[in-house]
């Protein structure tokens, strides 16, 4: 499991559900959540949290350009790669903090990823799980 420490910089609110940005490591994300701040206390801005999402969730881009609905995107390097017949795992360092991607040994292929390659990590905000505190 993927883990970002962040502080919460904005909650927007519709009946149950609530859209969480955070700023977490120079970026700001976003995380859907099943829950308002007065049902879950911590979901107010200056709380911290930490985002919490899996590493086959990650979905990695190279060369992108253009608008894209998703987002949270970490602009990232490969730091490490290992395939497997199936899929495999990336690693990406951003900002010093390790992200994990599990993506199909064919996609890897037919984007050429190397380490040391230029990517963006790309997540859902509904796959983005809060947790409260900063663990």
């Amino acid at each position: 499991m993927n883990r970002l420490p962040g502080v919460i910089a904005a909650v927007e609110t519709s009946g149950h559900i609530s859209l969480v940005d955070v700023d977490a490591d120079g970026g700001r994300f976003t995380a859907a959540a099943v829950g308002t701040a007065e049902n879950m206390g911590y979901l107010q801005p200056g709380k911290a949290v930490t985002l919490l999402f899996k590493e086959t969730e990650v979905s990695l881009a190279k060369q992108l350009s253009g608008m894209i609905s998703l987002r949270n995107r970490f602009p990232s390097r490969i730091k490490a790669l290992e395939r497997g017949n199936i899929l495999s795992k990336i690693t990406l360092d951003y900002h010093g903090r390790e992200i994990v991607s599990v993506i199909t040994t064919r996609s890897v292929q037919r984007l050429e990823l190397e380490i040391g390659d230029a990517v963006e990590g790309l997540v859902k905000a509904n796959e983005m799980t809060l947790m409260h505190g900063d663990r």
